[in-house]
């Protein structure tokens, strides 16, 4: 069964295909069905007008007094509305980000810094415990040409032909010779493990500053090197040789995946003996379920399509449920200017960073912009409509409506004019936009919980702006404030208790995007 809004308003405040679900259940057609249901509902309070259209749909239309309820149930509820309780008593694990430590958040770890702040609150909006972790790369080829790219540097030489360049290499190994002035006359193990150790700390460091400048702070900063510090890659390989799921062919060892819905096996430990990078997955997935996590979401890039298959296949072999392992694929990221894309940055030199986009933009214009698309399209940020302070600019139009609202609630305040949200006459708020706004606001419950339930927190941008819409057109009507020598009237308090419930949604709404709800602008 669905409750709905009508695209049409012609059509009621809302209607429902109930009879069409329950009518031969009930032994009857649905249209008869339907006309018993509506003679039921229009002898009720609330309900003004139950229509039956179509094959046996119901179009509904509320009294205004019990619609306006709506108002008194946000205003009682506060910062709480919005709430819902369909994930309690769920353990999340929210891995995201999870760059590389060889440089600077590129654009793409910054769209996932903004989607996967977003959708933890989301998930937590809905009763669930939720980690937001960070896998820490530090293990691997990677972080060896990263380390030769340093030494590089310090030397005054040119970057490896496969290693990193780029204006802060030469910063990071300037500030390693300056915290270890004698790393380059070590001997060449102890040179590498120095500048590893002192250079990968450093640009850790970077990328949590920039990540909690954005607004995104994790709860776990999870290190892939522990996993083969600890034994713990060995432990898991070792499970899965004796379960007979690791089996030796052509002198690697190989993980039965393809029996587990992935399209190949895959070499867990490779001919010379080191482990493939998917063993780490493997330990790292079993760190996660000793930890508690009934639900592990994985949130990658473009590149990682395989991870799907790979991650549930390594579940099952471990004899887990598969369906503990989500993985969320997102896409690219470009940026325009004057109608061309951006491509070069200032300081890493082969790609855009997230510095670069919260320098040109905001931390505020950056975060909506990337939440409020579905993360499985690709994404062309258009820098010039997001400096505009002006409707074309979607962030820019939801705090702006907020800003309004807040102006309004000083104005008022300046005037003497006090509501009392439960001595209020909701059914003086019969306009058309008034109805359109109360209903807007009373959607945004749901909103929330389809942003969790389907990983979508794009869905309550898109709300915002639907709200934000419904209110900038009931601003457009009569004047809420009284003006003069006229006294405030109880539609007056009615209309100022409406807009109050406008704001708070917007403040709620905003603040799961992590952006900010200015008061002023």
């Amino acid at each position: 069964m669905t409750i709905e809004r009508p695209r049409n308003p012609e059509h009621g405040d809302y209607a429902t295909n109930l009879a069409l679900q329950v009518a031969k259940k009930a032994g009857l057609q649905p249209r008869e069905f339907a006309a018993a249901l509506a003679e039921l509902l229009t002898a009720a309070d609330g309900i003004d007008v139950a229509e039956i259209a179509g094959p046996g749909f119901l179009n509904l239309r509320l009294a205004a007094d019990a619609q306006g309820e709506q108002v008194r149930l946000v205003l009682t509820a506060g910062d709480a509305y919005g709430l819902g309780d369909a994930f309690t008593g769920r353990n999340i694990n929210l891995e995201f980000v999870s760059a590389n430590p060889t440089g600077p958040i590129h654009l793409g770890g910054t769209r996932w810094a903004a989607v996967g702040d977003a959708l933890g609150r989301v998930l937590v909006a809905q009763g669930a415990q939720v980690t937001r972790e960070y896998y820490f790369n530090d293990a691997g080829a990677q972080i060896d040409r990263f380390v030769k790219s340093l030494i590089a540097a310090a030397k005054g030489e040119p970057a490896p032909e496969d290693g990193y360049a780029g204006g802060y290499i030469s910063d990071i190994a300037a500030e390693v010779l300056r915290q270890e002035p004698s790393a380059l006359s070590l001997p060449d193990d102890e040179r590498h493990e120095t500048f590893r150790r002192v250079g990968i700390g450093l640009m850790f460091t970077e990328i949590r500053q920039s990540l909690h400048e954005f607004g995104t702070d994790f709860d776990v900063y999870f290190h892939e090197n522990s996993l083969h510090e600890s034994g713990a890659v060995d432990s898991a390989v070792q499970q899965l040789k004796d379960s007979g799921n690791l089996y030796f062919e052509e002198g690697a060892w190989w993980l039965r995946s393809s029996e587990y819905g992935d399209d190949k096996d895959r070499v867990v430990i490779k001919k010379d003996g080191n482990p493939a990078y998917i063993a780490g997955d493997l330990a790292y997935f079993q760190d996660k379920r000793k930890r508690g996590f009934d639900l592990c979401i994985y949130m990658l890039g473009a590149d990682h399509h395989g991870y799907i298959a790979r991650l549930k296949a390594a579940a099952a072999a471990f004899g887990d449920d598969p369906a503990v392992v989500e993985v969320l694929i997102g896409q690219m990221v470009n940026l325009l200017s004057d109608g061309k894309p951006v491509r070069m940055s200032k300081r890493a030199g082969t790609v855009i960073t997230m510095e670069d986009l919260v320098e040109a933009v905001g931390v505020d214009a950056a975060r909506y912009e990337l939440i409020r698309y579905p993360i499985g399209s690709s994404l062309d940020i258009d820098l010039d409509l997001l400096r505009k302070h002006s409707n074309d600019n979607p962030v820019f139009y939801v705090q702006y409506a907020h800003a309004r609202l807040s102006s309004l609630q000083r104005g008022a305040a300046e005037l003497g004019i006090k509501f009392d949200v439960a001595d209020l006459d909701y059914g003086l708020l019969t306009r058309e936009q008034e109805g359109d706004l109360i209903r807007t606001i009373g959607e945004f419950p749901t909103v929330v919980r389809k942003s969790a339930e389907l990983r979508e927190p794009h869905r309550v941008a898109r709300y915002l702006e639907n709200l934000a819409g419904a209110y900038h057109r009931f601003y457009d009507g009569p004047r809420v404030l009284p003006q003069g020598d006229e006294e405030a009237t109880p539609l007056t308090h009615a209309r100022l208790a409406l807009c109050e419930a406008a704001r708070q949604v917007l403040a709620n709404g905003l603040k799961l995007l992590g952006v900010s709800a200015p008061e002023r602008m």
